[in-house]
């Protein structure tokens, strides 16, 4: 196998094509964030984006998009955003995942929502759940696994509902608008969210604010961005910006208006959003991997996704993996192991070198 390395705006127009075959031909890599069109959007707002070309003699067979950090840590793209990460590859494709990462040039690749059937997947890697809302047989029959599993939840939020009408006004919503005017509304919602709870406003990054309106903009029948609102006599209750293939709608960015809290408005419009979505064609919305109480209420399947990292022996590599392990952890693992020893011994060795140059 032969891996060529190009940056997302190099890719010509059978590259895309190719890579969008492959991503269809397969459901583990149903999932927008594993289009090209994603990873082409990031790379146009960050030079650390690549992607791996592999070849099989003249066929193309796979795709490794990723991103180049630092002493050669590897991290996905948009690291920290994304819910569905790693290679687009032909059926039964065999990698040695450590070969893979040298000829990328990197010492380590780190990941957290790593999907099913990846090459880069071990046994030691930690595996969680992967919530989603599960339309495959209709939205009527949805909602009737919601009622089996937990009735009370439906029944309040359809009760919710009529009371947010009877006391604020008609409920209308807007599936699949493309307006910058709700879009700024959401964005300024969820970072008044990110501020309540203590969290990283991640719209405080410039280059993410822009990195939304341009997916926004993206619209084809393969891959699009997806905005809907719910109001009440034209006011904005609530409302979710996500990505989307053909089938599967990515869950991305939800949020409410804080003065309407009491009608749970976030349950009321992920239901809205599920019946239009079921009648565009979507098959699957991927809530994303985490523990929310909304997702434990509306999810009636799951998927899987891997947290770890593949590492060559190196010293960046060794040096990377130490500052991320408790430190008492760390000393037990590397003196059981001597191979870990000689790797700790590089790394400590280049973490000195470096230490004296910025000293200097």
């Amino acid at each position: 196998m032969r891996v060529s390395l190009a940056l997302p705006r190099e890719l010509g127009h059978n590259e895309v094509s190719r890579w969008r075959a492959l991503q269809e031909s397969s459901a583990d890599f149903d999932n927008p964030f594993l289009s090209p069109e994603f990873t082409i959007t990031v790379g146009e707002l960050r030079d650390v984006v690549q992607v791996a070309i592999l070849y099989d003699g003249p066929d193309i067979v796979g795709f490794f998009p990723f991103e180049r950090h630092p002493m050669g840590i590897g991290k996905p793209v948009a690291a920290g955003l994304t819910d569905a990460q790693g290679l687009v590859h032909a059926k039964d494709l065999e990698i040695d995942a450590r070969r893979l990462i040298k000829d990328c040039g990197l010492s380590v690749f780190e990941f957290d929502h790593l999907v099913s059937g990846q090459p880069l997947l071990s046994e030691r890697h930690e595996r969680y759940p992967s919530p989603i809302i599960d339309l495959r047989e209709g939205y009527e029959r949805y909602t009737a696994t919601l009622k089996e599993q937990s009735g009370k939840t439906y029944k309040t939020t359809l009760a919710k509902s009529r009371k947010l009408q009877r006391e604020a006004g008609t409920l209308r919503h807007d599936y699949a608008i493309t307006d910058l005017g709700p879009m700024r509304t959401l964005l300024g919602w969820k970072t008044d969210q990110y501020r309540r709870t203590g969290r990283t406003d991640r719209f405080a990054h410039k280059w993410i604010v822009e990195l939304v309106e341009r997916l926004l903009a993206t619209q084809s029948d393969s891959f699009a961005g997806v905005l809907d609102m719910i109001y009440v006599d034209d006011a904005p209750v609530a409302g979710h910006f996500g990505v989307r293939t053909r089938t599967t709608l990515a869950g991305w960015f939800p949020a409410y208006d804080t003065q309407y809290a009491k009608y749970s408005p976030g349950l009321i419009h992920h239901l809205a959003m599920a019946e239009q979505a079921a009648a565009a064609g979507i098959q699957v919305i991927d809530m994303g991997r985490g523990d929310k109480e909304y997702k434990d209420k509306l999810k009636n399947g799951e998927l899987e996704v891997a947290e770890g990292r593949v590492a060559r022996a190196s010293a960046a590599a060794g040096f990377h993996w130490m500052m991320r392990v408790p430190a008492r952890k760390t000393r037990a693992t590397v003196l059981a192991s001597p191979l870990l020893l000689k790797t700790a011994d590089k790394a400590l060795k280049t973490y000195g070198r470096l230490r004296t140059v910025i000293q200097r």
